[in-house]
């Protein structure tokens, strides 16, 4: 065992994963190997399908963006994982040093931290759409999309730089074995030999800046959309107008509901193996559904992907609206 007064040097950790189950081994590589081929595959696929669009409106810059992100976030995690999962040799866990987890951790936590922002800027969008359409095109122009965005990954950055380095200034004592796949935020600090308080008090922070401060935005955003939604009298365009906000809603809550449930709560209520479980749901599960949501419920992404795909006659116009997303 390290002693408390070495626990910090960056010795390394090891990575557990599933190595207690040596024969669930190489289903659980085959079933993961699929499900990030897919991912891969579906987030490829909506990238080069608006690519292939002769005009994009603004709202498509944030549907790159969220693909984009979704393509790093599953590579930051998956591929190391599946080659733990392949090489059977690793007894009690796989070895990362000290850098190398601290690197993982902090990608991890700055993909997701874009993501949250950029879900608030895409509710913005379509508060803009739906509550001033007239003014849509002067206001939500390209370059205020491609400032939102840059402003998305800057802003995830500097939270995860911050909430990296305080999560590894922790004291690290006792056993180095994480019960984890990667390096999450609750497996270090269920390892972390300080039982205090204010050692939770960096993630509470990155919770609120994260979580809080983008719900509140969105919650805004579609509180004066279903006010304007109330005002219409046509039942048609109302359902119309709220079929647009469909895909983003099915994503927030996903998104908020995976990290909420995981991140805002008290280490007491740690669980090591359930939050390895629930860890490879998230990283593994949501990030496949997010590609699904958006170019089947958008006939646009889905006309460009046909077109991308040969499947499209030639000569045959696109449907839908652009707007749609």
């Amino acid at each position: 065992m390290d002693s408390p007064s070495n626990a910090t040097m960056p010795c390394g950790f090891l990575l557990q994963g599933f190595s207690e189950f040596p024969h669930l081994r190489p289903l659980l590589f085959l079933l993961l190997l699929g499900v990030h081929l897919a991912t891969l595959s579906g987030n490829l696929l909506i990238l080069v399908a608006v690519a292939s669009m002769p005009s994009r409106q603004p709202m498509l810059l944030f549907l790159c963006q969220l693909s984009a992100i979704e393509l790093c976030y599953t590579v930051v995690v998956v591929p190391r994982s599946l080659a733990d999962l392949s090489t059977p040799g690793h007894g009690r866990g796989s070895p990362i040093s000290f850098l190398g987890c601290a690197f993982q951790m902090q990608m991890f936590v700055a993909l997701g931290g874009a993501e949250c922002f950029l879900l608030a800027a895409m509710a913005y969008d379509r508060y803009v759409a739906i509550c001033h359409p007239l003014r849509y095109a002067a206001v939500v122009t390209p370059g205020l999309c491609a400032r939102l965005a840059l402003a998305c990954c800057l802003g995830g950055l500097a939270v995860s730089v911050g909430l990296t380095v305080a999560i590894f200034h922790l004291p690290f004592c006792g056993s180095r074995l994480l019960v984890h796949f990667f390096c999450d935020i609750t497996a270090l600090l269920h390892l972390a030999c300080t039982r205090s308080y204010a050692d939770e008090l960096p993630l509470l922070g990155a919770c609120l800046v994260l979580l809080l401060l983008p719900s509140v935005l969105i919650l805004a955003s579609y509180g004066a959309i279903a006010a304007a939604l109330h005002r219409l009298r046509c039942p048609g365009g109302r359902g119309k107008a709220a079929s647009t906000c469909a895909s983003h809603l099915a994503v927030t809550f996903l998104h908020y509901g995976c990290a909420t449930f995981m991140y805002v709560r008290p280490r007491a209520s740690y669980s090591p193996r359930l939050d390895r479980t629930l860890a490879l749901v998230y990283t593994n599960v949501t990030p496949l559904l997010y590609p699904l949501i958006y170019s089947l419920r958008n006939r646009e992404i889905t006309a460009a992907l046909s077109r991308v795909l040969g499947r499209r006659r030639p000569g045959q116009a696109p449907e839908g609206d652009l707007r749609e997303l």
